[in-house]
């Protein structure tokens, strides 16, 4: 499949787009306990500014619902993930690690584009829980998709990674966000 490049314009980006994922890892002796999980942001927004001949021009500004995230895959553990075990989750998500009542949104905005118009890195502030933080997203232009994401580690944010069975099952610090869009306006 030949690489397309994006074009120059403004677009509007969300769940119609394609998908946005956060990844999570176990550590600690319990890890075989746990799953390592796929959650998707089913209610986000966004808008991409592309310049292809001035990438610094460019920009992305996003914005995710945290009471959207839904578990949609739990790999690993000592039993298969069960419906019980989702809402399990996306209650501890929104109540004990995100606090999704006092910080209902994540936001990113872009401070730098750099690249080519099928390979490019976005610098910008990921902001959780009202703390901003620099983040920098890798992504590249395949056929008509968009993919890429960044490594985002919680304790940056002041978030104490999930733990359970006395401490010895961890979420790991460390997650992936990862994206897999339609390129917009892609020739």
């Amino acid at each position: 499949m030949a690489t397309m490049a994006l074009t120059k314009g403004t677009h509007k980006l969300g769940p119609d787009s394609g998908r946005l994922l956060v990844k999570t890892g176990r550590t600690g002796l319990g890890r075989k306990a746990g799953h390592d999980l796929t959650i998707e942001v089913t209610r986000w927004s966004g808008e991409a500014v592309v310049d292809p001949a001035e990438p610094a021009a460019s920009s992305l500004t996003l914005e995710m619902e945290v009471d959207s995230f839904e578990v949609r895959e739990g790999v690993g553990g000592a039993k298969p993930l069960s419906d019980s075990d989702r809402a399990d989750i996306k209650k501890v998500v929104r109540e004990k690690i995100l606090h999704t009542a006092e910080h209902p949104a994540i936001t990113f905005r872009s401070t730098n584009v750099d690249g080519t118009p099928e390979s490019f890195t976005i610098w910008g502030d990921l902001t959780i829980m009202g703390e901003p933080q620099p983040v920098t997203v890798r992504g590249q232009v395949t056929g008509d998709r968009v993919t890429g994401g960044a490594t985002v580690t919680q304790s940056r944010w002041g978030i104490k990674p999930y733990s359970a069975l006395f401490g010895t099952l961890k979420l790991a610090d460390p997650v992936e966000i990862e994206f897999d869009l339609a390129a917009p306006g892609a020739e």
